[in-house]
């Protein structure tokens, strides 16, 4: 698997760090983020092509409308993964902003948090620094909170 578009490395790199906890069981969760089925039964994307394979795609298409590289997160792929409890997958910035091309990469686990209901944590890392890694920081920050949310309703 390519992953020279992943420019951060090390202990330099900077993190979003989401949490939240949902009404449904950790497997449960885990196959909503997993498949194509999942994902489109509760964050409703145009489109979905989620390979569960090491390197297998991760793309979750927001429009068809856009030429195709600026539809969704294109060329994202599976990082790693451990059945029911984590998911790791690379991750791009939408088509607006400078960094499109610089990926990111995502790790979502999902901790049983007893009565039928599990804790999500997600960490977005992978950010540089400086003004358009910034800007690519602030996007994400409030669109993982808005994805989180869309999660918990689903089974609210």
């Amino acid at each position: 698997m390519d992953t020279s578009t992943i420019p951060g490395f090390g202990l330099g790199v900077r993190s979003l760090v989401k949490t939240m906890e949902v009404a449904a069981l950790p497997d449960d969760v885990w196959a909503a983020w997993t498949s194509n089925e999942g994902i489109t039964s509760w964050w409703g994307p145009a489109a979905v092509n989620i390979e569960l394979r090491i390197g297998g795609a991760y793309e979750i298409l927001f429009s068809l409308d856009p030429p195709e590289g600026e539809r969704g997160s294109e060329g994202c792929r599976v990082l790693a993964y451990v059945p029911g409890e984590s998911l790791s997958f690379t991750w791009n910035a939408p088509p607006h902003l400078p960094l499109r091309s610089s990926n990111t990469w995502v790790v979502l686990s999902f901790d049983d948090a007893g009565s039928g209901r599990t804790a999500v944590r997600l960490v977005h890392t992978g950010f540089l620094d400086g003004p358009d890694w910034d800007d690519y920081m602030a996007y994400f920050d409030s669109a993982w909170g808005y994805v989180l949310d869309l999660l918990r309703d689903h089974w609210s």
